[in-house]
């Protein structure tokens, strides 16, 4: 079964080529698609069986980061998006993806009175951050960390403060094991409360994370592949893999 993956683009978006062929590389067949078409038509989607919403600045990060192409997936695409994850398929917000995801109140989580239980908020810094972090899976809920230890990934974000609405959200949700993913050895580049940089829902298939794993798919990617030995492909080529394996 040829396994075909959304790669969901707006106006702003700039890492969509890359997560293309990272999903290619894992052996999927990617198609970027303009969020335009996916309004003119939400049926588009009957053909994927995963929708991944890329790194980058939608709509310029306009009022707030993700907070734009957010409300458009709340007002125009939500229906089709339950439909998506009925049908048990998988999403995936990177960086900018995951701001979308957790702003649009559709998939991730939210109170049954449309209140978030979290956020993504500016970096303890002020300023955007681009360098490279250590990370810890930290729940086997997500298919896509199946497998998966530690990863060593890049994060480039303004807005990736991970906040939850209060403590005992935080708790719930570390119960049910919806932090699926958290910075490590101190290396929290955000202020991120618990040291979270992923997140995912109840049903583990829709996942959000701050770092971009399409940004480490081969080796040379590796800001020290020149000095060490590295292994035949980058760490974030395994969340791209799982996610075609999980059609298997």
């Amino acid at each position: 079964m040829l396994i075909r993956a959304c790669v969901l683009r707006a106006p702003g978006t700039n890492c969509d080529t890359e997560t293309a062929y990272a999903f290619e590389r894992a052996g999927a067949r990617p198609d970027r698609v303009h969020v335009n078409r996916v309004l003119e038509a939400p049926g588009i989607l009957d053909d994927y069986q995963i929708l991944c919403l890329p790194g980058g600045f939608s709509y310029g990060d306009d009022i707030a980061a993700g907070r734009i192409l957010g409300n458009q997936l709340r007002h125009h695409l939500a229906d089709c998006l339950h439909e998506f994850t009925s049908a048990g398929k998988l999403i995936l917000g990177i960086c900018n993806g995951f701001q979308i995801l957790i702003k649009s109140g559709v998939l991730l989580p939210f109170e049954a009175d449309r209140k978030a239980l979290a956020t993504l908020t500016w970096n303890d810094s002020g300023r955007f951050t681009d360098r490279w972090v250590n990370l810890e899976v930290a729940s086997s809920k997500s298919p896509f960390f199946a497998g998966i230890d530690r990863m060593y990934l890049p994060i480039a974000h303004a807005e990736g403060k991970f906040v939850p609405r209060h403590d005992e959200t935080l708790r719930q949700l570390e119960a049910r094991g919806q932090l699926v993913l958290r910075y490590r050895n101190d290396d929290n580049p955000n202020g991120a409360v618990a040291d979270v940089a992923g997140l995912c829902d109840e049903t583990g298939r829709v996942c959000g994370l701050m770092p971009h794993p399409e940004r480490h798919i081969d080796p040379t990617q590796h800001p020290r592949w020149t000095r060490e030995t590295m292994p035949a492909a980058g760490d974030g080529l395994r969340v791209f893999q799982n996610a075609v394996r999980f059609f298997g």
